[in-house]
């Protein structure tokens, strides 16, 4: 029976759940997913748990809060004044908690993610965090092929 290892192609189903147990993901109602290990497609933690697990198998485990996404870092935390948003953006468009506003990354050839968690009068602050940064988290996968 083949078993994973670095840089293997895989076929599997997988269900990744946050600290509450609700499902952030999951390919059990669909089609698996195919990936190969070691390409960044799942968190380096995520990958070394697969390690040497075979076909067939069909298991879960937790990773302990920040071993999956990372710690939660207070320097990814951002105020941007209302004048750079309206700038770059809609002048018009309206903020509230818990929105999340995409940005351009500075050499323009991606984007990256914030959710607003306070408002203030000319600022906003934006959590640049990962949302599972310092959170434990569930992994539950079935191995249906490996090369």
């Amino acid at each position: 029976m083949n078993t994973i290892q670095p840089g293997s192609f895989l076929t599997l189903h997988y269900r990744l759940a946050g600290p509450d147990g609700a499902d952030v993901v999951t390919t059990f109602n669909d089609k698996p997913a195919t990936l190969t290990l070691g390409a960044g497609q799942l968190a380096p933690a995520i990958e070394a748990r697969l390690l040497g697990l075979e076909e067939g198998v069909r298991t879960s485990f937790v990773l302990e809060p920040g071993e999956a996404f990372g710690p939660r870092n207070p320097e990814m935390l951002q105020r941007v004044k209302r004048g750079l948003l309206a700038e770059h953006g809609d002048p018009q468009a309206e903020y509230h908690l818990g929105d999340v506003v995409e940005f351009p990354t500075p050499d323009g050839t991606g984007r990256f993610a914030g959710v607003i968690r306070e408002l203030g009068g000319d600022w906003l602050l934006f959590d640049f965090n990962h949302p599972l940064a310092g959170a434990a988290v569930t992994f539950e996968v079935q191995v249906i092929g490996v090369l």
